[in-house]
């Protein structure tokens, strides 16, 4: 029988709009937290060849999602990883302890996303995203919500107070799993995803059985109306 796989040390996704300071947070963390990889995906993605395409209009590669995972899998089961990237939805849930969501005022989101030379359609887009909180919506959707955490991000100061927190977030976790977590499936969570496939399947089949009886019953109204 094979041994289980587990982490001893967490794995850190940072996520947030482009602009929000994610890259910046995260090499501060990596000060605080040597002993951690930090994995900037849009350079893997670059690095590993994990593109299915190019976007002209967004002017950016478009990430195969599945080669992109099926590279970064095998390294994430080792724990003390620190994740920067702006999509967070795709990566399993077993394999991320935590997620920081960061936020930003639109004025100076605008002037960083304007300073990296961005064009207007695309300055207007990721502003239009984090008025609407897509990135915080997909988190929440994705994950447990009380390993979900949202920070702002508008300052040197924050940045250095968000890293604080999360240095601290990373001891407690260590002290409170002693004997690490299972990289696999944990069971309630085959459980949850049985049940959510089974719920699916349900509401399936009863859209199925509605389509049936409205089509049986305009079936006996058109009897009806061709016997009169």
């Amino acid at each position: 029988m094979a041994k289980e796989s587990r982490r001893y040390r967490p794995n850190l996704l940072i996520t947030g709009t482009p602009g929000c300071g994610k890259t910046t947070t995260c090499e501060l963390l990596q000060r605080r937290l040597p002993d951690f990889t930090y994995y900037n995906i849009s350079e893997f993605a670059e690095k590993h060849k994990c593109y299915e395409g190019y976007d002209k209009d967004r002017k950016s590669h478009i990430v195969d999602e599945d080669k992109l995972l099926d590279e970064l899998e095998p390294l994430l089961h080792e724990g003390k990883s620190i994740i920067d990237w702006h999509v967070n939805d795709v990566f399993p849930e077993r394999l991320i302890d935590l997620v920081v969501v960061f936020r930003c005022d639109n004025s100076i989101l605008f002037d960083r996303l304007h300073a990296r030379g961005y064009h207007e359609a695309k300055i207007q887009e990721n502003l239009d995203a984090e008025i609407m909180g897509v990135v915080l919506q997909d988190a929440m959707e994705s994950y447990e919500q009380e390993i979900v955490v949202e920070l702002q991000s508008n300052t040197t100061e924050d940045m250095d107070s968000n890293v604080d927190r999360i240095v601290a977030w990373e001891k407690n976790w260590v002290e409170q799993h002693p004997e690490g977590v299972t990289n696999e499936l944990p069971e309630y969570l085959a459980k949850k995803q049985g049940k959510k496939a089974a719920q699916e399947e349900s509401e399936s089949d009863s859209e199925s059985e509605s389509a049936s009886e409205s089509e049986s019953e305009a079936d006996e109204e058109s009897e009806s109306e061709d016997k009169e």
